[in-house]
């Protein structure tokens, strides 16, 4: 097995975090902040809009099991890339689409994939995808990590 670490914000974290979960290969899917300029900031701080954090998820997967190129078509698969800073109900940069990047190969499949997506016509606006290296990512408070699964409910992405 070869461990690989991938970043994504795709709106609300619950949502993003039990897709990835689902998907063969993936090992871990933590929910978390990433992308701000404070540290460990808290779901409050975040929320207010005041610390430049994404909402994200930290996937760790088995790339011998599934590809960063499959995570990269799970993630355009579940939400709408070209919403700036919104997904469905929920608004603000927290929700913005991102991907963090670990390498540069994730980064360069990242804006591949990007190109593909526009070109393919499947929106009718371009992708607003943020594709930014990964810096320090601050794992959630517990009651969001597995959230759908200590709750119940469903997804709330595409």
């Amino acid at each position: 097995m070869s461990k690989q670490t991938a970043s994504f914000a795709a709106g609300c974290f619950w949502g993003v975090e039990a897709r990835f979960r689902e998907t063969p290969g993936v090992i871990d899917a933590v929910s978390g902040y990433m992308g701000g300029h404070i540290d460990n900031p808290t779901y409050k701080q975040v929320c207010a809009g005041d610390t430049g954090h994404a909402e994200a998820v930290q996937v760790t997967f088995d790339d011998q099991q599934v590809s960063y190129r499959d995570l990269l078509d799970v993630f355009f698969d579940m939400h709408n890339p070209t919403t700036l800073n919104r997904q469905g109900p929920d608004f603000g940069s927290q929700y913005r689409s991102a991907i963090f990047w670990h390498s540069e190969e994730q980064r360069d499949a990242a804006q591949e994939k990007i190109r593909e997506v526009d070109a393919s016509g499947a929106w009718p606006n371009p992708v607003v995808t943020q594709v930014a290296e990964a810096g320090e990512f601050w794992r959630a408070e517990e009651y969001h990590q597995r959230y759908f699964e200590k709750n119940g409910g469903g997804f709330c992405h595409v």
